[in-house]
């Protein structure tokens, strides 16, 4: 079987070695059977495009679905979400509203911003702190 190089999410990943240690798979083959399971959903009459849609557009609930198309569903809402989180532009927002907002650094430290501005709790020199985004931080 040939076999092509393609780029995967780090979490999907992460998540596929594991599984792959518990199947005695390589992480590329517990990829390669996800996306062989997914593939068979997808093409499966059970799962019906109409069905996942109506859920997604709220005229339909999501306990009434098979379990596989519970599972589409699911993918559908993480990759949705996604989507959205990495369009989110906040600090931007804050500054043009003119509104202060409250973070944490790095240590865990609360932080003071707006616009031009950064103010840390307990003479924190403000220098040290970087702003961490959400590509930044380990998943959870």
């Amino acid at each position: 079987m040939a076999t092509m190089p393609s780029r995967v999410d780090r979490r999907l990943h992460d998540d596929a070695q594991q599984a792959a240690a518990q199947h005695s798979r390589s992480t590329a083959q517990q990829i390669d059977h996800w996306a062989r399971i997914g593939q068979q959903l997808e093409a499966a009459r059970q799962t019906t495009d109409d069905a996942v849609e109506q859920v997604l557009a709220g005229r339909r609930t999501y306990d009434a679905l098979t379990e596989e198309a519970q599972a589409v569903v699911r993918a559908t809402w993480d990759e949705r979400i996604e989507h959205t989180v990495a369009g989110l532009d906040f600090t931007s927002e804050l500054e043009k509203a003119g509104i202060p907002w409250a973070e944490s650094d790095e240590p865990v430290r609360l932080v003071s911003r707006e616009a031009g501005r950064t103010r840390c709790a307990r003479g924190v020199d403000p220098g040290t702190i970087r702003t961490t985004v959400a590509s930044d931080r380990p998943a959870s």
